[in-house]
């Protein structure tokens, strides 16, 4: 799957709230969006078609009620899910070692990969 830049401006905000949000809450939270209020109705149309979000039911906003969405994955699993999408894909170990290479990695980000690989061993 892949997000039009538009798609993932609204991932982000769903993906930085703690609970289900709804249209209206969506058009408060995006700050620096590209895209017309009139548009987000297609926007979520097109996150629903694609699996990217879920409704997660309904709220009441004064007089009548509206779907609340909340996203199908985390930030870090669909970046992982379009990494491998591509024609080109990465070869893993490659990726894993570019990654460990970069200078924000920290010793306790460390720990916590060497963690999850001894989890994936057992």
């Amino acid at each position: 799957m892949e997000l039009t830049k538009s798609e993932m401006e609204i991932m982000d905000v769903l993906w930085g709230a703690d609970k289900p949000l709804s249209r209206a809450d969506l058009l408060e939270r995006s700050e620096e969006k590209t895209w017309k209020d009139s548009s987000v109705h297609i926007l979520l149309n097109g996150l629903l078609q694609k699996g990217a979000i879920q409704e997660a039911g309904l709220v009441k906003r004064s007089k009548t009620y509206g779907r609340v969405f909340s996203p199908t994955m985390t930030r870090e699993e669909y970046f992982a899910t379009t990494i491998f999408s591509h024609r080109h894909k990465p070869e893993i170990v490659g990726l894993f070692a570019a990654l460990l290479r970069r200078e924000d990695i920290t010793p306790e980000m460390l720990s916590e990969i060497s963690a999850l690989i001894a989890q994936k061993n057992v």
